[in-house]
């Protein structure tokens, strides 16, 4: 129910390999979503984005260098991870793959241990608190480990769906988040929840955070959403 998991979209014709591949990214705790070709891949990526895609460079209807390219294009999509799977080699393919946006480059054949690092390493840059990382903005302190959020020396007193508010701004310090996403990365994509339940945690958030003091860091952008700093 909670939307803590990171989501992995695979995107792979070769049926054998992305199921090996799908079984180890669950394997690592992920919560994996699936893709044969490059138009899938658009589709349900719009529908709902995930925070990592591993890509094959080689798809039907829509090449991966296509799809990443479109991705990184679109502001909306543009800070997922891309990891693009290739079995070209050489320089300049992997020049081109990183010219078009991807995040990394890995050649076929490729070791699976190899790849799950990558996708870990990948994600701590991307979704830092749902690797266990410690969060820092001002004199606010976020342990996604022990769960614990402190400002200065203060242990700070927050419900579950405000730590994971807090969590999602401060992955992204000064970033607009709209309801919306909030909604999918605090509650869950699969959950049906009112647009007004976001105004209320967040009215929380801001209680929470100035028990002791101290400036509210939340920001509303009237008629886009919410941010911090």
């Amino acid at each position: 129910m909670m939307a803590e998991k990171p989501t992995v979209l695979l995107v792979e014709d070769e049926p054998a390999q992305r199921e090996v591949l799908a079984y180890n990214l669950a394997a690592e705790g992920f919560t994996v979503i699936q893709a044969a070709d490059g138009e899938e891949a658009l589709m349900l990526v719009a529908e709902s984005p995930p925070d990592l895609i591993v890509l094959d460079w080689m798809l039907p209807l829509v090449s991966g260098i296509e799809v990443c390219r479109r991705l990184k294009a679109a502001p909306e999509t543009r800070a997922i991870a891309v990891i693009m799977l290739s079995a070209r080699a050489e320089e300049v393919d992997r020049v081109r793959g990183l010219e078009t946006g991807a995040d990394d480059y890995v050649v076929k054949p490729y070791s699976v241990v190899e790849l799950m690092a990558r996708v870990r390493a990948n994600l701590r840059r991307a979704r830092p608190a749902t690797m266990g990382i410690v969060l820092e903005y001002q004199d606010i302190r976020l342990d996604a480990e022990t769960h614990r959020v402190y400002r200065g020396d203060k242990v700070l007193k927050l419900g579950p769906t405000e730590f994971r508010l807090l969590s999602t701004f401060m992955e992204k310090p000064g970033r607009v988040f709209a309801r919306d996403q909030l909604l999918d990365r605090v509650w869950g994509r699969d959950i049906y929840v009112d647009t007004r339940t976001v105004d209320v945690h967040v009215g929380r958030l801001r209680k929470a955070l100035c028990q002791h003091g101290g400036d509210d860091p939340v920001r509303t952008v009237r008629g886009a959403g919410y941010a911090l700093g």
